[in-house]
């Protein structure tokens, strides 16, 4: 975890380099140095058994889910948007492995095929792609699919393992769409199931705890593994995807009693906020969003209240100096300099934001202020770029995927 007494030299000697910089717009920044920490802890806490999958949104630029998938030395990714997904499919090779990590409406799964072109890459999408079913008329969506392309589709089950976000809540339901795909064997396969379980480790113990949540989910799950096994043997085989967990469950499932073979992860490399969580603590944020400073006041003056200046200045005297920086209103909290804080009066802008400090911040015009994201989906694909550094400096900019 980043030590609290490092920020203000971290951050400061960032400044540096970015005032340095012969452009100043807001950037958002990821630090490789912590990502190579994060990736080790990861390697640490990944079950011994278990395949690792990319969680593309997570990491949603080209250079950064190459970097984690060679250091993690995986072909395997879980794709969650269709531009995404038809990005993949022209630049992976023949031994990747996608699977979706949604259901996809049917016109979406069918407008990719449309227009995917086989002369452009070597991967094929009918053997390289799981795509996610979570209902039983989903099911026949993707088998009549299937009969129109004239070429078989893998299909994941999602099932539900106590987060009630959709999903087979039932052995039954899971069995009558086994019986489907046992008796179109030839249109679509089974290519096993998929179980997300963030409730975990963020339902309040005092409804019910930590053990009894991982408990409860990981004997769904082995209940509906043990029923394919059983009773449709002939879908059954030893390349089968069970995947689940998440970056906020990695670690729980490193035992002998979970049911996954395939950990899908992706946030905890760059930790932003949304992931301060105590099974996460010994991970350390690698991204940041650093955006220059435009304006400073002396004073917090309120269209309408001009005339209360200096009594408003003496009740706030934390926000006694106001600044104006490029851009805001971002999914982002300020955590440099420490005391900076929005303008609620002002409110957030996607232009110019007010922000307030003590008189006794040292901020001047031109310097950076710094935000973590509260995620790293969508919002790194704000910027159009990331800055990537080493030991404060900046390396390389690596682009985001298109959207």
């Amino acid at each position: 975890m980043m030590k609290k007494e490092s920020n203000k030299d971290y951050f400061e000697q960032l400044n540096v380099t970015l005032k340095k910089h012969h452009r100043a717009i807001p950037f958002l920044m990821v630090d490789l140095d912590r990502v190579d920490k994060n990736i080790e802890l990861f390697k640490t806490d990944l079950k011994s058994n278990a395949q690792f999958r990319v969680v593309v949104k997570s990491l949603p630029s080209p250079n950064l889910l190459n970097y984690v998938a060679d250091k993690m030395s995986t072909n395997r990714f879980m794709v969650f948007h269709q531009p995404f997904l038809s990005h993949l499919s022209t630049v992976l090779d023949r031994n990747a492995d996608i699977l979706l990590g949604k259901p996809m409406p049917i016109k979406t799964a069918a407008f990719f095929f449309n227009n995917f072109s086989k002369s452009e890459t070597e991967f094929n999408p009918f053997t390289q792609i799981q795509w996610l079913v979570d209902t039983k008329e989903r099911a026949l969506e993707y088998l009549k699919l299937a009969e129109e392309l004239n070429q078989p589709l893998r299909l994941n089950l999602e099932i539900d393992v106590g987060l009630h976000r959709g999903g087979f809540q039932t052995i039954s339901e899971v069995q009558d769409v086994l019986e489907i795909i046992k008796a179109k064997g030839g249109k679509v396969e089974f290519s096993g199931f998929m179980g997300y379980d963030p409730h975990v480790v963020k339902v309040p113990k005092i409804l019910r705890s930590q053990k009894k949540s991982l408990s409860a989910s990981n004997d769904f799950y082995n209940d509906c593994k043990k029923m394919v096994e059983e009773q449709f043997p002939e879908l059954w085989n030893d390349h089968l995807t069970f995947n689940g967990a998440g970056s906020p469950t990695v670690r729980l499932h490193n035992t002998s009693s979970s049911p996954l073979n395939d950990i899908a992860s992706g946030s905890c490399f760059v930790k932003p906020t949304t992931f301060d969580v105590p099974t996460l603590n010994n991970y350390s944020p690698a991204c940041f969003i650093a955006t220059p400073v435009l304006k400073k006041m002396k004073d917090t003056t309120i269209p309408g209240l001009e005339k209360f200046k200096t009594i408003l200045r003496f009740i706030n005297r934390k926000n006694a100096q106001s600044f104006f920086i490029y851009g805001g209103f971002w999914k982002a909290d300020y955590v440099f300099p420490e005391e900076l804080q929005l303008n609620s009066f002002f409110g957030a802008s996607t232009n110019q934001t007010m922000v307030n400090a003590p008189m006794t911040a040292t901020l001047d015009v031109d310097d950076f202020v710094f935000l973590r994201p509260h995620q790293s989906e969508f919002v790194f694909l704000q910027f159009g770029k990331l800055m990537i550094t080493r030991g404060n400096k900046i390396i390389d900019e690596w682009d985001v995927l298109n959207n």
